[in-house]
């Protein structure tokens, strides 16, 4: 059983719920980072078991690198508050961008084939070394997880208000829901890049898995309100909020949260017939 202090608080879920991602910046310990990127120079690889389906525990049993960072309680905290214990491996994959590439990455969600919002798979992005703007890092566009496209369809897109690049110290990591619109930026270095993405899926309902001590606080709903801007003003951003809305009851199992209104108005369906006077 995970510590309470290491999970995650009513705050940083309804920030995840409704931007999509939460970041830790250097979580990880300068040793495990070396470790971790001597790994990536071995041959073969250590891929863990490789399995789809299969418990995480069974992987990187042994690893002083990959292993050692998702056994961290810190680590092992943020995943049991996403995703509950012992969460399923989907893949993983250490993406290597040379050095001098020009060329970025189209924009695209990751296999959306389930369109399911009660339910998310955990995917994360963790930096073993700095990485600076020139070096690119992953972009992700907060907000984006709830509006879901399949892979390439917003390939034709090149900027958007409010995108964020992953320019981080070593043991950087960004926890994100599966929906998340991302990108692969140039490395216009002279070193080559590295990112370990891992996506799991979750073996229980995701209902309050983190700690709810805060359940209450009365900024939750103005966390769940917020405007990324890209996608408009003056109304567009209430159908953002109506999916934030269902989502938090779906994380939360409060079919009645509600703020200002926004889905009362919609599930408000009269069946009172007036009788002839």
């Amino acid at each position: 059983m995970t510590d309470k202090k290491y999970l995650l608080t009513s705050k940083q879920m309804a920030a995840f719920a409704a931007d999509g991602y939460l970041r830790f910046d250097a979580l990880v310990p300068d040793a495990i980072n070396r470790a971790t990127l001597k790994e990536y120079d071995e041959k073969p690889w250590p891929h863990g078991g490789g399995y789809v389906g299969t418990p995480l525990s069974k992987q990187w049993v042994g690893s002083p690198g990959i292993g050692a960072m998702l056994k961290l309680p810190q680590v092992a905290g943020i995943i049991d508050s996403l995703v509950g214990p012992e969460p399923r491996y989907d893949h993983h994959q250490v993406h290597i961008v040379p050095p001098k590439s020009p060329h970025g990455q189209i924009w695209h969600a990751d296999a959306i084939i389930d369109t399911r919002l009660e339910h998310f798979d955990l995917q994360f992005f963790y930096f073993a070394h700095d990485t600076p703007r020139e070096m690119g890092g992953t972009m992700i566009l907060p907000g984006s997880h709830l509006r879901r496209v399949n892979e390439t369809d917003i390939a034709r897109y090149q900027n958007f208000l409010g995108q964020l690049p992953s320019t981080c110290k070593a043991g950087t990591i960004v926890f994100v829901h599966h929906g998340i619109w991302h990108c692969a930026q140039p490395n216009l270095t002279d070193n080559t890049r590295y990112m370990f993405k891992l996506r799991l899926n979750p073996t229980v309902k995701q209902v309050r898995l983190w700690n709810t001590d805060d359940i209450n606080d009365s900024d939750i709903p103005r966390i769940l309100g917020r405007n990324h801007g890209w996608y408009g003003w003056g109304g567009e951003d209430r159908l953002e909020v109506v999916q934030r809305i269902k989502f938090w009851r779906a994380l939360t199992g409060d079919d009645k949260f509600d703020t200002d209104y926004w889905l009362g108005r919609l599930e408000n369906d009269p069946q009172r017939v007036l009788q002839p006077a």
